[in-house]
């Protein structure tokens, strides 16, 4: 298992290869793990390409690494109960994804962003971690997109992209009240970021807000988080906790980061240098929804 320190076994793959998470569901939301290379079609602007490489969540009957990190929001609008429900919640979380080779990183936020712990796979330090939630300070101000951030760019930094022969899975998981206030970065740079390091981001809307609009009789509508597309950009997920119990929520989130298709192609060679944006589009069976984990890829400058 890895430590603290960047893991190790970490293998080179070939640079030119670009690849991407594709999560899949039939007509009722329900997760597609059966399909095969044949099954889908990639397009890299507009133009079909080979697909070069394709893996589920095991290869030769090995898990796929895993690298999450939680960020909760510690404002003023989150109740101690809640904070409860969800530290009881990511406990379960990351007990569930156990049998991969897992690190997890835990950071606060509202007035400011803080790293409780960076990445590890060390149970007692993740416990440690835990504990440590109910007594953060909060403020009136959420930095949402700034946490974000921030837990990009602990992914990128210390959650190499390749391990055990795998591509690993990068995901944020942020706990909200979908309400965003006094960030310094924007969303847009914050997607392109997300997108670079191939980082899903998923968001749990808590029952503070759902409630206040089920007492209202209004329906759930989209939070800033939702319009920003940080959520639809990244290939994550939106989810509004309704009930007190958060539980299945984390488990449906921790079943999907682990479910992926990765799928690979090598670009033409004129694309591979020329510092541009480049489109991918990825097509499946028809019925089915897919959901890719960044729209495209940036070219390496010469």
């Amino acid at each position: 298992m890895p430590t603290d320190a960047e893991p190790q076994d970490v293998i080179k793959i070939d640079t030119d290869l670009v690849a991407m998470d594709v999560i899949v569901t039939d007509a009722k939301g329900r997760l597609v793990r059966n399909l095969k290379p044949e099954d889908f079609k990639l397009f890299e602007d507009g133009v079909e390409r080979p697909i070069a490489s394709f893996n589920v969540d095991q290869v030769a009957g090995a898990p796929r690494p895993l690298a999450i990190v939680f960020a909760l929001d510690v404002s003023g609008s989150m109740t101690a109960e809640e904070v409860l429900r969800l530290t009881n919640a990511m406990r379960d979380f990351s007990r569930r994804l156990s049998g991969h080779p897992a690190v997890f990183g835990v950071m606060t936020f509202g007035m400011r962003v803080k790293t409780v712990q960076s990445l590890t796979a060390d149970r007692e330090k993740l416990e440690r971690a835990y504990d440590r939630l109910a007594e953060e300070p909060n403020g009136m101000s959420t930095h949402a997109y700034d946490a974000v951030d921030d837990a990009v760019r602990m992914l990128a930094r210390h959650a190499p992209l390749t391990r055990e022969h795998q591509l690993v899975k990068r995901a944020v998981v942020v706990i909200t009240d979908g309400f965003p206030v006094g960030d310094i970065v924007s969303p847009d740079t914050v997607i392109e970021r997300a997108n670079a390091a191939d980082t899903s981001i998923y968001v749990v809307t808590m029952p503070s807000y759902s409630q206040m609009l089920a007492a209202a009789q209004v329906t759930p509508l989209p939070t800033p988080l939702d319009v920003s597309g940080l959520v639809e950009k990244t290939g994550g997920r939106s989810i509004y906790a309704n009930e007190n119990d958060l539980g299945p929520l984390f488990r449906a989130i921790a079943e999907e980061v682990s479910s992926a298709y990765v799928l690979g192609f090598y670009p033409p060679q004129q694309n591979r240098r020329d510092g541009k944006f480049h489109s991918i589009r990825i097509e499946g069976p028809q019925g089915m929804t897919l959901r890719q984990s960044r729209p495209g890829y940036v070219a390496r400058k010469p």
